[in-house]
């Protein structure tokens, strides 16, 4: 699984790895999701540091898990993401709907 999740405080990380495209990006979805559904999390954070590719697919994976968590009030924290794709996500308005950082 491309994706390792981790819970405590209300938080909620996935540590995501590998390429997010339009093969990986359904079975991430529904892990995540499970995970958001049953912690309820007050901030969903998506670790990029181990992904080597994103295409639209991986917009689509942030925008969906954005729309949900901000369906219950929480929010949404993009951490690591690699060069090329942080500029990826500004290009498509990510950055105006989740804080982008590095840790």
């Amino acid at each position: 699984m491309p994706v390792r999740i981790e819970n405590k405080n209300k938080r909620t990380t996935a540590f995501l790895s590998g390429e997010i495209d339009h093969h990986a990006a359904p079975a991430l979805r529904r892990e995540i999701d499970r995970e958001i559904m049953e912690n309820m999390p007050s901030e969903l954070v998506l670790d990029f540091s181990d992904v080597t590719f994103m295409d639209s697919s991986g917009v689509g994976l942030v925008m969906g898990r954005y729309k949900i968590m901000s369906g219950f009030g929480g929010n949404i924290v993009i951490q690591n993401p690699p060069i090329q794709i942080k500029k990826v996500m500004k290009l498509s308005g990510i950055d105006r709907l989740a804080a982008i950082c590095s840790v």
